[in-house]
């Protein structure tokens, strides 16, 4: 059973607790709360051009002197299949005829970078603590010249298998992501979700299974989810949900306004947005395409045919075609800042 102590001591953290990255709801904001509060804060890098990522690493430090986490994705880039793309497409044009879009003026979808040479030569300049991530891990060579800053290196595990994987390629600590967790799974070696357990057989399963400490993450809300996961064998924890509606969270008016409502207890894996399987709140957009469609282009390409029309919805208060992101545990969300929440979870910890 991992030590608890070893991950604080590991990562140079006071609290057990680590701030999932969330694109598109965050920036350095929330990072700066929780590494402040004392946990492990992280900036999701992903969607963030090289020059954003330094900036956003400046301000980090300028606010705080702790120890933070960057992460990035290692999805590899799909081969363009446009009359996939162009099929996907053609299957909203009801939805485009009612907003007024033209399907011919559809940009492409937003960009998601997997980690490059690019991005390694950016950790190996800006040196953070922690780098973590996501869909399995880069390159041998990649890894090891991030290895070479000094920085602890995680990933999330979906499996045992994957965490077994993880292990072998010398990672510090594992994320053992439960089928609960809120956003995109971590899964690299299978794309069958029968195979995704919930967190707390997972957790105990990874834990027996590997050395290395174990984080546990998904569907955990409260402090006495936190005790609960650390008494299972977790050397810590990674929250992502509850700090969504945290003072400094940039999560959209319309995300925030699901989270708060009786729905956001309906949640499913889909991957209309994407074209990965991602947890999210069931809208119109998942009950109407999803939610898991075979049609939908490989990830990330399949985010483009919604991204004008979630635009336009969200302009009329509607979220009908955002990707709600959440766990199945929304009940810890709160509307504080976040070194308040990451002190409370860490409450009644020893």
């Amino acid at each position: 059973m991992s030590d608890i102590r070893s991950i604080q001591q590991l990562f140079g953290i006071e609290l057990p607790i680590i701030q999932a990255p969330m694109a598109g709801v965050q920036d350095s904001a929330l990072t700066i709360a929780v590494s402040r509060a004392g946990g492990l804060g992280s900036l999701p890098c992903a969607m963030l051009s090289p020059e954003a990522i330094r900036a956003e690493v400046a301000t980090i430090r300028a606010r705080t002197d702790k120890p933070f986490n960057l992460n990035f994705f290692c999805h590899a880039d799909p081969v363009a299949d446009a009359a996939r793309n162009q099929a996907w497409q053609s299957a909203f044009a009801q939805d485009y005829a009612e907003f007024d879009i033209d399907p011919a003026s559809v940009p492409p979808g937003p960009v998601r970078m997997p980690f490059n040479q690019q991005m390694a030569d950016l950790v190996s300049e800006c040196r953070p603590a922690v780098v973590s991530f996501h869909f399995g891990l880069p390159s041998a060579a990649l890894l090891d010249q991030v290895r070479r800053t000094g920085a602890r290196v995680l990933s999330s595990a979906t499996t045992v298998e994957e965490a077994l994987w993880l292990e072998a390629r010398g990672v510090d600590a594992i994320i053992a992501q439960g089928v609960e967790a809120g956003g995109h799974r971590g899964m690299f070696l299978t794309d069958d979700i029968t195979t995704q357990l919930g967190s707390f057989a997972l957790l105990p399963q990874i834990v027996q299974a590997v050395k290395v400490p174990v984080i546990a993450a998904g569907g955990i809300a409260d402090a006495a989810g936190v005790r609960a996961a650390l008494g299972l064998g977790a050397a810590g924890v990674q929250l992502g949900t509850a700090y969504l509606l945290c003072t400094e969270a940039t999560t959209s008016a319309v995300h925030r306004a699901a989270l708060k409502h009786a729905d956001a207890r309906h949640t499913a894996l889909t991957n209309v947005f994407t074209g990965r399987p991602a947890r999210g709140i069931v809208n119109l957009m998942v009950r109407k395409f999803g939610p898991m469609n075979p049609a939908a282009p490989a990830f990330p390409q399949a985010a483009a045919a919604s991204a004008p029309l979630r635009a336009k919805a969200e302009r009329l208060g509607r979220g009908d075609y955002s990707p709600l992101w959440s766990g199945q545990n929304a009940s810890g969300c709160r509307e504080v800042s976040a070194s308040v929440l990451t002190r409370d979870l860490a409450n009644g910890i020893r």
